[in-house]
């Protein structure tokens, strides 16, 4: 008897159909992958492009303008790098405009911020706890008012605050902007969605039959299953406050009171680069205004890797037994 060949057997096995499992169902056939294409690849290729080219290389142009002098910087190539005396030049020119207000208004925008985060936390996250959890007439309309007041434009509502500020007589004062900032419904909403959502109402009543007042039911059981809203929370008022520019304009009439993204705009208006009528033999150019941009932005960018670590723990509190 003679051995068929593989390419008989294959051939029989066309003949006679597709292969069938134990079952009696035929298999399905196998799907080639096919390699991506080329119009594919040069798409994601120019998408990558335009993302490098108006997102990065402004930052690398910022990162190396305060290391130049301003004729460096209008005749030189736009991304070479400059030198430490550049920038220790840069420095001395920007910390000497109005006898170093750069660091008065960095300790302002600290005092207004940080300030409002803790009233802001301190009454946002109860507020949002007890809209959550608890039932009371009215709670079905205050929820609505926190959310078509966060709807609302935030400059559309910097003219009443002042009307409301300059009618207790805090206008000018640190309470004219730490108050408002403090005023953050998206804190509460956000607050209210984690409670009714991720905390277990058997936990609490638990805690409750055990015990527990309702102040220890929240400062005992909801706050620390709450640390990653808390985070949230914190961050986002943090970084909307410390941006803010139309509120502190508007609330505060003297410079020395600014905060840094308004003292900003103080030195493009003292400079002879943006105001053709500032004096010729000011300091204040390109390299200062970019050393200023980059300064206001550190404390943004550390308060977020803080809030980073902060989410994480918060979200693996608990996950694990010791």
């Amino acid at each position: 008897m003679t051995l068929t060949s593989s390419a008989d057997r294959a051939r029989r096995r066309t003949a006679a159909g597709p292969s069938r499992t134990e079952s009696g169902r035929p298999t399905a056939p196998r799907r080639q992958t096919r390699p991506r294409s080329l119009a594919a690849r040069a798409a994601w290729i120019i998408v990558l492009g335009l993302f490098l080219l108006f997102f990065v290389l402004p930052v690398i142009w910022l990162l190396l303008a305060p290391t130049k002098s301003d004729g460096q910087i209008l005749r030189g190539a736009p991304f070479s790098p400059g030198s430490l005396d550049g920038l220790a030049d840069t420095w001395h020119n920007l910390y000497g405009f109005q006898d170093g207000a750069i660091l008065d208004w960095l300790k302002n925008s600290a005092l207004y911020t940080f300030g409002a985060l803790v009233i802001t936390l301190v009454t946002g996250i109860p507020a949002g706890y007890g809209l959550a959890l608890t039932r009371f007439i009215g709670r079905r309309l205050l929820l609505t008012i926190t959310l078509l007041v966060m709807l609302m434009p935030s400059a559309a509502l910097v003219l009443p605050l002042y009307l409301e500020i300059n009618a207790v007589h805090l206008d000018g004062t640190i309470w004219s902007v730490i108050l408002p900032f403090s005023f953050f419904p998206f804190g509460v909403y956000l607050t209210y969605i984690y409670f009714s959502s991720n905390i277990p109402a058997d936990l609490l009543a638990a805690a409750r039959i055990d015990g527990c007042s309702e102040w220890q039911v929240f400062r005992l059981v909801a706050m620390p299953l709450a640390k990653p809203v808390i985070a949230l929370v914190g961050f986002f008022n943090f970084v909307g406050n410390w941006n803010n520019f139309f509120l502190p304009f508007v609330m505060l009439p003297d410079s020395s009171q600014y905060p840094a993204q308004v003292g900003l705009s103080n030195l493009l208006t003292s400079s002879s680069v943006f105001n053709t009528s500032a004096g010729v033999g000011n300091q204040i150019m390109r390299p200062e205004l970019a050393l200023a941009a980059l300064i206001t932005i550190v404390p943004v960018l550390v308060v977020f890797l803080f809030s980073q670590r902060a989410l994480v723990s918060g979200m693996l509190a608990g996950a694990t037994k010791e």
